[in-house]
C-alpha cells in the first residue's frame, strides 16, 4: 500500500513540474515577444529544456551557442562563458538580477506564484524597447 501511495504521490508530482515548466515557457514566450532588443530575437539558455521547449513551439528562434543569441535567458551564472556577458541577459531567478549586472530582467516565483521584473535604468542603458504590456513590471531597482 506504500508503495502504490508513493507511486501515486510522485505521478502528482512529475505533472506538477511539468505544467510549471510549461507555464514558465509561455510566460517567457510573452515576456521576450515584448523586448525588442534587435530586429529579431534570437534566444540561448543555459537551461536545455527551455530551448528546446521554445523550439518546439516555434514561437521565437533560439541558437545552440550564447555568441549567436541576442537575448540570453540564464538560469545558473557559472554557465555564462565570458564571451557572451555583454549579450541581453534575461535571468530565471531575482538574485541573479544582483549577481549579473547585465542582466535587464527576471522571471522567478515567490509565495508560488510567477514573478515579472524588468529594471528600468537596466533596458534604457542597454537601449533595449519593450511594449507598454510589460510596463507594469518596471522597477526602477533591484530590491
Amino acid at each position: 500500500m506504500k508503495v502504490f501511495a508513493l507511486i501515486i504521490f510522485l505521478t502528482f508530482v512529475s505533472f506538477a513540474s511539468d505544467s510549471s515548466d510549461e507555464l514558465r515557457v509561455k510566460i517567457l514566450e510573452k515576456v521576450i515577444a515584448e523586448v525588442d532588443a534587435d530586429k529579431e530575437n534570437l534566444i540561448w539558455s543555459d537551461n536545455k529544456q527551455i530551448c528546446n521547449s521554445l523550439k518546439e513551439r516555434k514561437t521565437l528562434q533560439t541558437t545552440k551557442n550564447c555568441e549567436s543569441a541576442t537575448i540570453i535567458i540564464l538560469e545558473n551564472k557559472n554557465n555564462l562563458k565570458q564571451s557572451c556577458v555583454s549579450k541581453n541577459i534575461f535571468v530565471l531567478s531575482y538574485e541573479l538580477l544582483s549577481d549579473v549586472p547585465k542582466s535587464f530582467g527576471a522571471l522567478f516565483w515567490k509565495k508560488g506564484r510567477p514573478n515579472i521584473v524588468i529594471i528600468k535604468p537596466r533596458i534604457q542603458k542597454q537601449s533595449i524597447e519593450i511594449s507598454n504590456n510589460l510596463a507594469p513590471y518596471l522597477e526602477d531597482k533591484v530590491w
